[in-house]
């Protein structure tokens, strides 16, 4: 049985472009922890403005699924709402631009963007709002690129229940 920490990396090859699924874990290779870190420094928000805590699934430049804890101490709850705290639906639509500008700056093809960020949201819907212990479950898919513009669908899920859909378009400094 796979410990928790285990997770399953799929990566294109540099040579043929072959889909290759790897499973790592704490002690050898490449962590996911590690992709993570090193793709959100190609964004440009600091760390005390990230919704993206774990990496779980990357096919790099196409697809990722990524996971935030709302731990219940982050500041944005404390007046959203004083007494029964939600996570803002705009940061809803953050965590999932951040997860998309994540899966965007992996692309072994591509020179990562200089300034990715949110730009545009089409067809957006927000469907609930994730309380403090709860674990939000999000997922980008690339849908096009176009110069330093990035199309993406993105979801976020908690537990069974589906918190979020929306197109975003992501765009980078020229």
């Amino acid at each position: 049985m796979a410990s928790r920490r285990e997770v399953r990396v799929e990566q294109r090859c540099q040579l043929g472009g072959s889909l290759l699924t790897s499973v790592h874990d704490e002690k050898g290779g490449e962590r996911m922890d590690d992709l993570l870190s090193h793709a959100l420094k190609l964004l440009p928000h600091g760390p005390e403005f990230r919704f993206v805590d774990r990496l779980i699934e990357l096919d790099p430049g196409k697809h990722g699924v990524g996971e935030y804890s709302v731990r219940g101490d982050e500041p944005f709850l404390r007046s959203h709402f004083p007494g029964q705290p939600l996570m803002p639906g705009v940061l809803l639509l953050e965590a999932a631009a951040q997860l998309a500008g994540t899966v965007a700056q992996s692309d072994p093809s591509l020179a990562p963007l200089s300034g990715l960020k949110l730009t545009a949201l089409h067809r957006a819907k927000i469907l609930g709002a994730p309380r403090p212990g709860e674990v939000i479950r999000l997922e980008a898919r690339i849908t096009g690129r176009l110069g330093n513009l990035v199309q993406a669908q993105a979801s976020a899920t908690v537990g069974a229940r589906l918190v979020l859909q929306a197109d975003l378009t992501l765009s980078g400094e020229p």
